[in-house]
């Protein structure tokens, strides 16, 4: 049995490089199309199975050549995918333009990750297997990722989701899971919170706190990222922990957050603690922004371990 479930999108990311990013009516010229594997689902489960953890996909591809290519690169990246499903549909796809920076900029096309429905989840649900974690994003139906966080929290296992792409999300969803990993933008659209900083990151936190139970790990790209624990007691302020980021030479962010908490759930699983996982996941999500590409750019254990020890 897999040790993490990841129940998510499986896209194709059709990656353009650029000077710029084009204004509204404009024509620019870029570089070369690229095909990548990717999908948020997909690259947390090769990014988690790269630390050598067993990982499942639950998810769903079309029946045409991009299915194809998303599957055979699961699996070659050790990827349980007996629970990803080919359908009649188009497989989702990313269409992704990098500046010069290394920022980038992404429009989504669902195709068959809009059918991973809440009775698809429920077929596969995380009661089904013994799994310690459950990864969870929003690149599928919010009806199916709500389902999946109750089935998960049912079972016992550590409930985790990153609210990406960034959209405001039922209350029912924060109420079950354990921890929650926004980047500022995300974190900002599910307080109704400017988060411009490592000060107004944990404002935000604290106040969602107010209604949730979970711990809360805000990813904040080059500050690193911030540890904001539920307080055991609510009349005792705890202290929000800021681990700084690794400094590198950024060539593509497009997975660096997939990087992270791939990085952070092996820690966890490996019984680091807290903070000490935090830290490895950052040195992953730092070392995904020098290649390009997304699951191309995710570290392996011995990558990051020799880096972490490069930069102790």
């Amino acid at each position: 049995m897999p040790d993490i479930l990841v129940i998510g999108s499986l896209n194709a990311d059709l990656v353009v490089k650029s000077l710029r990013f084009p204004n509204a009516g404009e024509t620019i010229s870029g570089g070369d199309l690229q095909i990548i594997p990717g999908g948020k689902g997909a690259n947390q489960a090769v990014a988690v199975a790269r630390q050598g953890v067993s990982v499942a996909m639950v998810g769903r591809v079309g029946n045409d050549a991009f299915g194809n290519l998303l599957l055979d690169n699961l699996k070659k990246n050790n990827v349980d995918v007996s629970k990803v499903e080919q359908i009649d549909s188009a497989t989702g796809t990313a269409i992704i333009v990098v500046d010069a920076n290394g920022q980038n900029s992404i429009v989504l096309s669902a195709g068959a990750n809009g059918q991973v429905t809440p009775e698809y989840v429920k077929k596969h649900s995380p009661k089904l297997f013994e799994v310690e974690f459950v990864l969870l994003q929003l690149e599928i139906p919010i009806d199916s990722v709500v389902n999946a966080a109750i089935f998960g929290w049912a079972s016992d296992a550590l409930v985790i989701l990153n609210p990406a792409p960034a959209q405001k999300i039922p209350t029912e969803l924060l109420k079950s899971i354990d921890i929650l990993i926004p980047n500022e933008t995300e974190l900002s659209i599910l307080s109704d919170m400017p988060v411009t900083d490592i000060e107004s990151a944990e404002k935000a936190a604290r106040f969602l706190q107010k209604n949730l139970t979970c711990t809360i790990i805000v990813t904040l790209g080059e500050k690193g990222a911030l540890l904001v624990r539920q307080p055991f007691d609510p009349d005792i302020e705890e202290k929000a922990i800021h681990i700084p980021a690794f400094k590198v030479h950024v060539v593509d962010t497009t997975a660096a957050g997939d990087a992270f908490i791939g990085g952070f759930v092996s820690a966890m699983l490996d019984k680091k603690p807290t903070e000490e996982a935090i830290r490895y996941g950052c040195a992953c999500g730092a070392l995904a922004t020098t290649k390009f590409g997304a699951q191309p750019s995710l570290p392996t254990k011995s990558e990051v371990e020799k880096f972490i020890k490069n930069n102790s």
